[in-house]
């Protein structure tokens, strides 16, 4: 089957999706070990820290190396998603590393996938993103999933400490992942050095208040490179993945990460695999299907906008000229005239879209090619 030019794009988007998943999938298992000398909060920060100079030091190669901008940078209308992003990821990791501290591994990591219900949620009711009855059956399902692990004991029907502090910090990731998309058009690269240090450094400034250091620079460092891994690196795909498809549909791409986190766990502490976590896992891997093959097709209109991203001439919406050829992908400030045609697509930069009329959803995401 051939398929179509946005087609392409969702699925090398899908790819950095899941890739984002394994990279950040292997954080809550490690993360376990080194909290046997790092304190929680100095974790968070060094975590952090770790992803943003990782990439300080990546961006500078590739500035060296590279010839032509093809990245747009940020400017002062992002400050405000800039600031809510940091703030949210100084919480977020803080709340993970107190949860994991008080429940098992792979309980935390089976629980991050309360993000995706938090992120689609907020994408809708505040950000306006389109999500069609599959997305809801996939936010439903995921929710029943999350709140059967955080259970203790169904007999005396209370909540597990750690659970609680774990899905609080999924509530801070679902704003962070929303203010996130609004800058995934941006240099991914500069968004991780900005969220690296800025979340990093108010996590470590929470961790000297708190009085939760840590000396032993061994574990420093190695949880540094882990971060870099972890959160770096996982970060920039996911930004990758993000401008293509959206805050909710990146988000449930990204559910694979705690059955990796989960499989670690069991690799590493061989715990015990209860009742509970099996129907939770079951009921998850239901609803993470339903939130993956989630996309519609329908009749809409691009209306007449200016902006700055990184783009090339192949991809169906750019057919702006220039003066010197560019080829391959670059960025610069470019004209997009009104036009309305049909194909499958999601909600990118160019499809944000309100929809007014029932959309034609589609049970496979690369089933039809573009049509115009």
């Amino acid at each position: 089957m051939k398929l179509g030019i946005k087609e392409k794009y969702n699925v090398n988007a899908i790819a950095c999706a899941i890739l984002a998943a394994a990279l950040y999938g292997i954080s809550s298992p490690f993360s376990k070990i080194l909290l046997k000398e790092v304190p929680p909060t100095l974790m968070a920060a060094l975590l952090y820290l770790g992803a943003g100079i990782g990439m300080l030091l990546v961006n500078m190669i590739q500035r060296i190396l590279q010839k032509q901008q093809q990245e747009a940078k940020m400017t002062i209308k992002e400050i405000p998603y800039i600031f809510g992003m940091i703030a949210l990821d100084i919480a977020a990791p803080v709340l993970l590393m107190f949860g994991l501290s008080l429940t098992t591994a792979a309980n935390a990591s089976l629980l991050n996938n309360f993000e995706i219900v938090t992120t689609s949620l907020i994408a809708l009711l505040i950000f306006k993103e389109a999500v069609g009855k599959r997305m809801w059956v996939a936010i439903l399902l995921i929710t029943a999933s999350s709140f059967v692990l955080s259970v203790n004991n169904a007999s005396s029907f209370h909540f597990s400490v750690g659970s609680v502090f774990v899905l609080m910090a999924c509530v801070c990731w679902g704003f962070e992942n929303n203010c996130t998309r609004m800058l995934s058009m941006k240099d991914p690269r500069q968004i991780v050095v900005y969220k690296g240090l800025g979340s990093g450094a108010g996590a470590l400034v929470v961790s000297i208040i708190m009085k939760q250091v840590s000396y032993n620079v061994t574990y420093i460092l190695i949880t540094l490179v882990l971060g870099f891994v972890a959160y770096g690196l996982s970060i920039y795909f996911y930004l990758l993945a993000q401008r293509q498809l959206g805050a909710a549909r990146t988000s449930s791409y990204y559910a694979a990460a705690p059955f990796i986190g989960v499989f670690i766990s069991w690799l590493l502490f061989r715990e015990q695999i209860t009742i509970n976590f099996i129907i939770a896992l079951g009921i998850m891997l239901l609803g993470t299907y339903f939130a993956v093959t989630e996309l519609h097709r329908h009749l809409h209109i691009h209306e007449p906008m200016t902006h700055e991203h990184k783009h090339n001439h192949g991809d169906g919406h750019h057919s702006h000229q220039h003066e010197n050829e560019f080829l391959g992908e670059h960025s610069h400030m470019h004209d997009h005239a009104m036009l309305e045609h049909i194909h499958s697509h999601t909600p990118d930069v160019h499809h944000q879209h309100t929809h007014m009329k029932k959309s034609i959803k589609l049970r496979r995401p690369m089933r039809q090619a573009i049509g115009k």
